[in-house]
């Protein structure tokens, strides 16, 4: 059986140019963008690309998100996911513990398939009139806690200024000055958006999903809507999607692994299909207590994402891409309006890829395409692109990387 190669394709571009041809930046506004370049095969055996479904040519891309942006969340399940020291327990300004076990994490990940590992990352739901530094002992993030989370490839995801969902609620308002407030705060553009549970007037939601949608949102994560579980081996209607939300949450009595074990089965089916999939869950908190009873405790979290680690992570079969929504989402973007070809003579090969104009707010601009070859390759030095590949040894992959 021939073997796949995957090519990720990761490319920074600018509005102000239209091409790419070669490695070499072009402007010409009558021409599609295009990135080229050359494999060299060690046998002229034939080669097959096509666009991976999934970055890495994952099986599965798990998407889970915290709403609220409760401190539990830089305390305890960013230093699990990431690396680092997890909180003790701490009793907060609500007298709720949003601690964790005090105990030091090596980070949970899954791998490119180039012997690189990539940490686990999460999403955070957010509401800008919520963040602040003080009380010491306060219940949410601090804009300083927010950035680190944000900068080590965490998305932040718009969740209404104030969480407001009572009688009276301008959803405007809402939608758009919690987008001001975190572009003014952290200088990025929020594009997909939460809405806010709680009380309401009836089918609140829906005010909700068309302001975010009419103020730039891509997409919306509501009550009611498509997925949780998208099937995208195919093309993907991404046209300003509302996703039905769904949660991940502790019982209410007492500390169980049975009630995690049982999201941990559901999950199961999902991978064992064999269409490559999305899926997308929340919770809220993640420390010692139950916050709200809409949260996971800390032992729950732990015990959730570490078995998630060990079996579809890099100390399991590597099947998962644990990656926030919204990098997702501009990954099956891009894939669906990339044009990929390739032309074989011999032993060489040149591929050639047409880009769409991208959106000023994509935080990520990456392509995979998986090539089917018997051979061996390397990819011909090119002075305008960065390229990293294991042609010479397991020859499966080519990590290309267009910088400004």
């Amino acid at each position: 059986m021939s073997k796949q190669i995957l090519l990720i394709v990761t490319a920074l571009f600018f509005s102000n140019f239209n091409c790419f041809s070669n490695g070499i930046i072009e402007k010409d506004s009558l021409k599609p963008k295009t990135i080229s370049f050359k494999i060299k095969l060690k046998s002229a055996d034939k080669v097959k690309i096509t666009v991976s479904p999934l970055k890495y040519n994952k099986h599965l891309a798990y998407s889970f998100t915290l709403d609220d942006g409760y401190r539990s969340a830089y305390l305890t399940a960013f230093p699990l996911l990431n690396g680092g020291k997890i909180s003790n327990s701490l009793i907060n300004e609500w007298k709720i513990d949003q601690g964790g076990d005090g105990t030091t994490s090596e980070g949970l990940f899954y791998s490119d398939g180039m012997g690189n590992k990539i940490p686990f990352k999460l999403a955070l739901a957010i509401n800008g009139g919520s963040i602040r530094e003080l009380p010491e002992n306060r219940g949410h993030l601090s804009w300083a806690e927010v950035k680190e989370m944000y900068n080590a490839g965490w998305d932040i995801l718009n969740h209404g200024f104030h969480h407001a969902t009572k009688h009276g609620t301008n959803y405007f308002a809402e939608v758009t000055e919690n987008k001001t407030s975190i572009k003014q705060n952290l200088d990025f553009t929020m594009s997909h958006f939460v809405v806010p549970g709680g009380e309401g007037d009836e089918k609140y939601y829906l005010e909700y999903e068309k302001e975010a949608l009419n103020n730039g949102h891509f997409s919306v994560a509501s009550y009611y809507g498509v997925g949780p579980v998208f099937k995208v081996d195919s093309k993907v209607d991404l046209d300003k999607m509302i996703s039905a939300r769904t949660f991940v949450q502790s019982s209410k009595d007492t500390i169980t692994f049975k009630t995690m074990d049982h999201y941990l089965q559901m999950l199961d089916s999902i991978v064992k299909q064999p269409n490559t999939v999305w899926f997308n869950e929340f919770t809220h908190g993640t420390g010692n207590t139950n916050l709200w009873n809409l949260s996971m405790r800390f032992p729950e979290f732990k015990y959730y994402m570490t078995t998630l680690a060990n079996k579809y992570g890099l100390k399991g079969n590597d099947s998962i891409w644990m990656a926030p929504w919204q990098e997702v989402y501009e990954y099956i973007w891009l894939r669906d309006r990339i044009k990929a070809d390739f032309q074989q003579k011999n032993k060489e090969v040149t591929v050639t890829i047409q880009l769409p104009e991208i959106p000023e707010t994509f935080r990520n601009r990456e392509i995979s395409l998986n090539v089917e070859t018997a051979s061996k390759f390397e990819v011909e030095p090119n002075k305008d692109l960065k390229i990293k590949d294991d042609g010479k040894t397991t020859h499966k992959q080519i990590f290309i990387q267009l910088e400004k």
